[in-house]
């Protein structure tokens, strides 16, 4: 392989508030791209869609314009936050793109991968057991069926300090 087509490549790390993906985003930093490549990272944080919900919820609670305003807010603040820490992390490199996406991640970040022509993606896995990702659905297990370039899914390590009892 060339040393141009190694130093040339697009990067996408999915992040989110988790843990999961801050060890991702470390462990790509440390293991896959070196201070002076021209390697393009692109930081990827999906809002998750806004929650359906009629006027009235069950209490009879009337959700205000306001309050949909003020709960969108909050997801705009928490998306600059995750954004923001992670693109700390990144200090020393110089290609590094931002990238916000809107609605079901698994659809997003497979989107994305696509229409910025990642050559990887790099994301983290929540570790959910069976009956968790029976509900929720995992996001890795979906990209890694469904995107269409490779994928690393970075797992943390369990802690051993013995504190989980």
């Amino acid at each position: 392989m060339s040393q141009v087509a190694e130093n040339e490549r697009r990067i996408l790390v999915a992040v989110d508030e988790g843990e999961e993906s801050k060890y991702a985003l470390s462990w790509c930093l440390k293991n896959l791209i070196f201070e002076n490549s021209k390697d393009t990272l692109i930081l990827l944080y999906v809002k998750p869609p806004r929650a359906v919900y009629s006027a009235f919820d069950g209490t009879g609670y009337l959700f205000s314009t306001d309050v949909l305003a003020s709960m969108d807010q909050y997801k705009d603040q928490v998306a600059d936050s995750v954004l923001q820490k992670a693109k700390n992390l990144c200090n020393n490199l110089q290609n590094v793109e931002i990238k916000v996406g809107h609605g079901d991640p698994r659809d997003v970040i497979c989107e994305m991968t696509q229409k910025l022509g990642v050559d990887i993606l790099v994301m983290g896995s929540h570790g959910y057991g069976v009956i968790k990702r029976a509900f929720l659905g995992s996001v890795s297990n979906h990209c890694a069926q469904n995107a269409n370039c490779p994928v690393l899914i970075v797992k943390k390590p369990k802690s051993t300090a013995g504190g989980d009892i």
